[in-house]
Formats: C-alpha cells, structure tokens, sequence
C-alpha cells in the first residue's frame, strides 16, 4: 500500500479562477439615436391644420377626377382615408338639391339626400366585404363618399342653367356624365382590392347608389 503525503491543513488549493487570464471588454462609446418620428401636430396652430387637412382633401379630389388604374397616388389615397371630404360633399349637394325644392319640402329632401348617400355607402361597403374586399369599412365609405363629387359639379352646373335657361336634353347630358365619372372613379378604386372573379358583384351595387343619387339630381 503506497503512502500518501500528507497536505497541511493550512495549505490553500490553487484558485483557478483568479489565475485564469479575464479577457478585456471593449469600452462601448457613441451615442444611440431613435428613428425621427413624424413631426406632432398637437402645438400646430389651428389654422395650419386645417391648411393641412384642405390640402389633403384637394389630393384626393384630384385623383378622383383623374382616376389612374395603376397609380401609386390611388393606392395612397385609399390607405389615408378621412370622413371630412365625403362629409362637406354630402352637405353641399344636399344644399343644392333642398335649394331646389320647393319651400315646404326643402327640409325633407336635405334629410333625403343626406340619409340617401351615407345609408347607400354602408350598404355598398357591407356588400363588397361579404364578396372578400380587403378595404376596411372607412376606407370604403371614403372612397364611395368622394367619388360624388363629379355629381356635385353636375348639380352646380344644372343650378346655373336654371338661372340661364332650361334644356332636358343638356340636363340629361351632364347628370349623365356626372354618373358615369363617379361611377368609373369608384370602379377604379375598389376593384384593386376585390377578387377578380367577384369584381361584377360588387360594381353592380356601385353603380346603382350613383344612379339613384344622379336621379335625385335629375329631377331636381
């Protein structure tokens, strides 16, 4: 049996720890910076904000007026909805339309018109959904709220006329090309986001909302 040396008690085993070599860690320096965030306008003046929001409402009139199939601006115009524009378009043709009317029957017809376009817009947003639209409710209420305007110019053209003179014919004309433009503009809009094989479907309710509201117009 071999003898083993004793180790003294107050002997220490070596620290392993302390005579491994620790890496050194580089300092970190620089600075670290956040994307820049889109400019708050909640300290804007009132007045540029409603600057802003005009401006935003003429863009979309104009790609309303020149509607584009494959334009990145009809794209952007759907994503940035608002109900200011459709909103102010309502009211004023139905301004126009009551102005028309008869006295006692002024007030009925500016509800009529009123309950008539946005009624029918939810109507047609509710349909296109069922048939697989990927356009939000909003975006679409937007889209159909804009596309009256052609018909507002319609009816502001028809208003004087009658100051000037009356022709059936040239009124049969303008309202008719104030429903066809509305109708085209909004077939240019939804028919980006609806499947190919549905897109009849959802056109057909588009273009009997402008077609009632282009007859509400005409017999005014």
């Amino acid at each position: 049996m071999m003898n083993e040396e004793a180790v003294p008690l107050g002997a220490r085993s070596p620290d392993l720890t302390a005579s491994a070599a620790t890496p050194e860690v580089p300092a970190i320096t620089g600075s670290i910076s956040l994307p820049a965030s889109e400019e708050s306008t909640l300290d804007e003046p009132v007045s540029a904000t409603i600057l802003r929001d005009v401006r935003l409402v003429a863009g979309k009139l104009k790609v309303v007026l020149v509607p584009k199939n494959t334009s990145e601006e009809t794209l952007k115009a759907l994503r940035d909805w608002d109900l200011w524009g459709p909103l102010m378009l309502c009211i004023s043709l139905s301004i126009m339309l009551s102005m028309t009317a008869p006295a006692h029957q002024s007030a009925m017809v500016f509800t009529g018109v009123f309950v008539v376009v946005w009624a029918g817009a939810a109507v047609v947003t509710v349909n296109a959904q069922l048939l697989g639209s990927t356009i939000s409710f909003f975006q679409s209420v937007c889209v159909l709220g804009y596309c009256i305007f052609p018909l507002n110019i319609a009816t502001l053209l028809l208003l004087m006329m009658k100051l000037v003179a009356s022709n059936v014919l040239l009124r049969f004309l303008i309202v008719g090309t104030g429903f066809v433009w509305s109708t085209r503009a909004s077939v240019v809009f939804m028919s980006k986001l609806v499947p190919p094989k549905r897109k009849a479907l959802t056109v057909y309710p588009v273009l009997l909302f402008y077609l009632f509201i282009a007859w509400m117009v005409l017999i005014q």
